[in-house]
């Protein structure tokens, strides 16, 4: 404690200094009022006819409620002239309460809320009556139980800024905050604290508000600027400063609140643009852009203007900020083409990097994924919030896995005041905050000082939008004069980057490669939570690449024209809803209610641009859009009782009808192509193959022995073949977990949850009778409030051993899984991810591999030694995990919030169980895993022999789609390599005439030629082609 208390005396005057910012003209209490009922109005209504008043003082209230209100006001001829506004309360990170969007003489103005209540009136309304309406929203309640929102019309008034107050009181708060922070260590801090006393020490308190007291504010400005410029300022740090709001596609508030969310922020990002012309602003969604261009086109106009100026930033890469766990490769390569293609089409604008400040992890193919994208460079903030361990390096090339790098760079921003032992440890923020604490602290938590020495902040308000305020303004232009702070500047994240690039690419210090997946320590439930969304996205995937190949081919002959604006949107309404808060399951309920009906929506799309290709008649076209050959078991129209299907050759097509759907078996599709089969009558009664001998306890197939427990358990899983048990323990337990995460329900599973479980036991086991296609034994589990159906099917032409399972769910804050223990010996399991697979350790050796106790796959996981393994395959799940010989599927959670009714109700999916020869790639993991997953496209009537287009046989390649190239130019081939080998495939495609190689962007990267192309594969490489006819 200093003698003469000069930090409190310095505090006090501050606070009462920040009182004489505005001197009042005139308050304006008397609004007229009335309800936007339909809650979609976006210009201010012309009648208020029947409007109500509304006062300073009085109450409005709602949940997800609009009111517009609206004055007309006689603006005086003055300088300096604001309007401020206080109709409620904004929730932090604006996830919650009031938001409202201004107009004068009907256009929108600027967003007013809690943090931007201060509206500069532009100098053409001087001397002007105009007419200032407002369209209020009560807000949400920010997730959890639906609460009402109540707010108070607490002040509207004209004020004029006294300039010279405005300018001491950021000045001498930034200079208090500094001579904090630099602590008693720094003999800058004692120059500070003497020339900001002696400064505020001539301000003349005796009349405050009078013209004695504005002259002599006017002087301790004029003495306080001197005094600062008389230290030397020669700190050799720079922080590059982006004006940035972070707007959730959808959260705890709907795709329809985003789009007024944007509007709002954009308007006040464009206004204080005109009064700071240093200001610099960086969005990176085009999906914003494009809601903004449909709702409010004279918004969007001034951004063009803005853009093509440099001041706003539109860059990133993404449509939008997408989850990279969840979506498939061609998803995350389809989020960077529609992103860079808005970008090039309405700003004539390059992408340059990505940027993911929010997302929960991110995947080992998005190196080479950005690389072939021409993209160098990767930023992210969320990986500060790993709970066990922090990252070596906040500068470091990440290699992907197969061996693309980009430079990565992490956002070290802290929250200020944040005192959470873990947050203040390495908890970063990409909505910073303007301090002398967040431009030191962003440089004192970096870990790579001894390369680099300027840092990037984003700063803004942020997750539910609002943005820069002139608060921040005004304290950037203050914190870059102050000695013992850091350079401060405007600046493009894209220039910042650029020089990033340059510093590492030129330093002779060690720069670290981080190799392998940025696994997130945190936020594992999102593997899980919101079933439907997963499942969703999964069959929505699947479908749009069928749709894709299936019209390319018959555009190809000649046949039908590519729908491709149809595709497209398809594509982008999948896209949407990979949004790092909506794919994940972590928003409130009304959001899922809008995705099921946007995916119901896709489906019947399709079912629509397939309509056409039906025909009547007694024949089907089976497809196979794998490039393998296929035994595919599909859904068929109905028989009658005297009727069979048998295929070209003339074989009878072995049918099965379960309850509303019939089963067959159609052998030897060919790879990429079609097989015919027709309806003939039926000549004899054909005996049913035998397919399994069941007993009370066990089922033998030719393929398996099984045992079963009074519990419904495995006990025993014979391999025949192999002449060995699958088993070292029981499998397919279905075990509940208590599941009361510390923090967030939706998104997170805490290591403690293996603590306490209990394990289902079935209540009824039933042997259904036998059918030519598969046995089936059906074990029903009762507990809680809900109930599981399930059938474990056996084929005789496919060793997968399926799980079809129906559930009702109807519990909270409990996780289900299916547990099989596996009789492999390995320290590592394999796991499917975006264009390839990535090993994990199966122990906890160390605290990395401990922290990954639920991991993320896709289609499939696997652990094999060199002679034999077990995969364990899903149709729709993501989460799971395993230690030591224990693999496990996370297929339900039961969370609570956001969305207190997550997940209840019906549930359809089906998993696997498979033993295979070798490791996945002998056994075949990825040809058995689509069978469940690709639902098999069977169309009425024959559409005729397409194009074949084939590649070397047991290549390990996938290939991921054949589309319409966007430019109309060709078509486009891309595969991918799954095995980790080097090799040459080759490509035949019936009637090309010339193909090229070309970038994930379809930009052309390589020469002409007229040949079959034979294309080179590195490890787990992605090649795209473009081709004609």
């Amino acid at each position: 404690m200093s003698l003469f208390y000069l930090k409190e005396k310095l505090e006090a005057r501050i606070e009462e200094l920040g009182k004489y910012r505005f001197s009042k003209i005139v308050e304006l209490s008397d609004w007229l009022v009335v309800e936007d009922e339909t809650k979609e109005a976006k210009y201010p209504p012309k009648d208020f006819s029947s409007a109500a008043t509304f006062s300073v003082g009085d109450t409005w209230k709602g949940r997800d409620f609009y009111l517009w209100v609206k004055k007309e006001i006689e603006m005086p001829d003055v300088d300096d002239l604001y309007l401020y506004l206080n109709f409620g309360h904004t929730g932090g990170g604006y996830n919650s309460g009031f938001e409202s969007l201004m107009f004068i003489n009907g256009k929108p103005y600027q967003g007013v809320d809690s943090n931007h209540k201060e509206v500069k009136i532009a100098d053409e309304f001087r001397g002007k009556k105009v007419e200032v309406a407002l369209k209020l929203w009560s807000g949400l309640e920010g997730g959890g139980p639906e609460q009402i929102q109540v707010h108070q019309f607490k002040q509207a008034e004209l004020s004029q800024m006294m300039v010279p107050v405005d300018e001491l009181f950021y000045y001498a708060d930034a200079i208090n905050k500094t001579v904090k922070e630099l602590g008693q260590d720094n003999p800058i801090q004692y120059k500070l604290s003497h020339v900001l006393n002696h400064a505020i020490n001539q301000i003349n308190w005796i009349e405050p508000g009078s013209q004695t007291f504005y002259t002599s504010v006017a002087k301790a400005v004029s003495e306080l600027s001197e005094g600062i410029a008389a230290i030397p300022k020669d700190e050799m740090i720079t922080v590059t400063a982006v004006g940035h709001t972070h707007i959730d596609v959808a959260w705890l508030w709907r795709l329809k609140h985003t789009r007024e969310k944007a509007a709002r922020s954009f308007s006040t990002v464009l206004r204080l643009m005109e009064e700071y012309p240093e200001y610099i602003f960086l969005q990176t969604q085009p999906q914003l852009y494009k809601y903004i261009k449909e709702d409010y086109p004279e918004i969007y106009a001034k951004i063009k203007e803005r853009v093509a100026e440099g001041r706003w930033e539109a860059d990133g890469s993404m449509w939008l900020e997408a989850d990279c766990n969840i979506p498939s490769g061609e998803s995350l390569t389809r989020q960077i083409l529609h992103g860079a293609k808005f970008i090039k089409e309405e700003f004539n604008q390059d992408i340059h990097y990505l940027w993911l400040p929010d997302v929960f992890g991110y995947s080992w193919a998005l190196p080479q994924i950005l690389t072939k994208s021409g993209i160098d460079t990767f930023m992210t903030t969320k990986i500060s919030w790993n709970q066990f361990n922090r990252m070596p390096h906040d500068t470091f090339k990440w290699k992907g896995m197969d061996g693309s790098e980009v430079l990565t760079h992490f956002i070290t921003t802290p929250e200020p005041g944040k005192e959470n032992s873990w947050e203040s440890n390495w908890y970063y923020t990409y909505n910073g905050e303007l301090e002398p604490e967040t431009v030191l602290g962003v440089y004192n938590a970096y870990r790579d000082k001894n390369i680099n020495d300027e840092l990037l902040i984003s700063y803004g308000f942020g997750d539910g939008g609002g943005g820069v305020n002139r608060d921040m303004l005004e304290k950037r232009r203050k914190l870059d004069k102050i000695p013992g702070l850091p350079k401060v500047q405007t600046g493009k994240a894209v220039d910042y980057f650029d020089r990033l690039q340059e510093t590492f690419k030129n330093t002779d210090e060690y720069v670290h490669t981080w190799d392998g997946e940025l696994y997130l320590e945190y936020h594992r439930g999102t593997y899980t939570s919101q079933a439907y969304v997963k499942k969703a996205n999964r069959q929505s995937e699947l479908l749009l690449r069928q749709l894709e190949i299936l019209f390319s081919l018959m555009e190809m002959k000649g046949q039908e024209a590519y729908p491709k604006v149809e595709i497209f949107n398809m594509w982008e309404t999948v896209l949407r809803n990979q949004f790092h808060d909506i794919i994940p399951g972590s928003s409130i309920k009304e959001v899922y209610q809008d995705h099921r009906i946007e995916m119901e929506g896709l489906f019947k799309e399709a079912q629509s641009l397939l309509a056409p290709l039906q025909s009547v008649g007694d024949s089907q076209t089976v497809c196979n859009f794998a490039n393998w050959q296929r035994s595919i078991l599909a859904e068929l129209p109905f028989l009658l009782d005297n009727q069979v299907y048998v295929d070209e050759a003339g074989e009878v097509i072995e049918t099965y009808a379960n309850g509303e759907v019939l089963y067959g078996l159609i052998s030897n599709v060919p790879a990429l192509g079609q097989k015919m089969i027709h309806v003939t009558e039926k000549q004899e009664m054909a005996q049913i193959p035998t397919v399994a001998v069941v007993d009370s306890n066990q089922i033998e197939t030719d393929f398996y022995l099984i045992q079963w427990n009074k519990s419904g358990q495995l006990t025993s899983v014979f391999d025949k073949e192999l002449k060995r048990e699958v088993l070292s323990g029981t499998g397919n337990v279905l075990q509940l977990f208590e599941d009361k995460p510390m923090n967030f329900d939706a998104w997170d599973i805490d290591i403690y949850y293996q603590e306490k479980f209990q394990e289902l036991a079935a209540q009824e086991i039933i042997v259904k009778p036998a059918n030519a296609l598969y046995q089936c034994v059906e074990f029903i589990y009762r507990f809680g409030e809900s109930t599981i159906k399930q059938e474990m099917r056996l084929y005789p032409h496919t060793r997968r051993i399926d799980f079809v399972t129906d559930i009702d769910w109807q519990e909270r804050q409990q996780l289900l899984k299916a547990k099989f223990d596996v009789a492999v010996r390995a320290t590592y399991a394999t796991y499917d991810i975006q264009y390839g697979n990535v090993r994990r350790a199966n122990n906890w050796n160390t605290s990395w591999e401990m922290a990954k106790f639920e991991t993320v796959a896709h289609q499939w996981m696997d652990m094999s030694q060199r002679d034999f393994g077990v995969s364990i395959l899903n149709d729709s799940k993501y989460g799971c995990d395993v230690k030591d010989q224990t693999m496990r599927l996370s297929l339900l959670k039961g969370a609570i919030h956001p969305d207190p009714t997550a997940d209840m109700g019906q549930h359809h999916f089906t998993y696997s169980l498979y033993p295979h020869r070798g490791d996945f790639i002998e056994g075949k993991t990825i040809q058995e895993a689509w069978e469940i997953n690709e639902k098999p496209l069977v169309l009425n009537g024959s559409i005729g022999t397409l194009p074949q287009i084939t590649t070397t046989q047991d290549a390990t390649i996938v290939i991921d789609t054949i589309k319409k190239a966007e430019d109309g130019n060709g078509w486009i081939i891309r595969a991918h390599e799954y095995a980790g080998t080097d090799q040459t495939v080759d490509l035949t495609i019936e009637g090309l005439t010339w193909w090229r190689e070309t970038d994930l962007l379809e930009r052309n990267i390589g020469e002409v030629k007229d040949k079959q192309p034979s294309l080179t594969f590195a490890p787990y490489e992605i090649k795209t082609i473009r081709f004609g006819k």
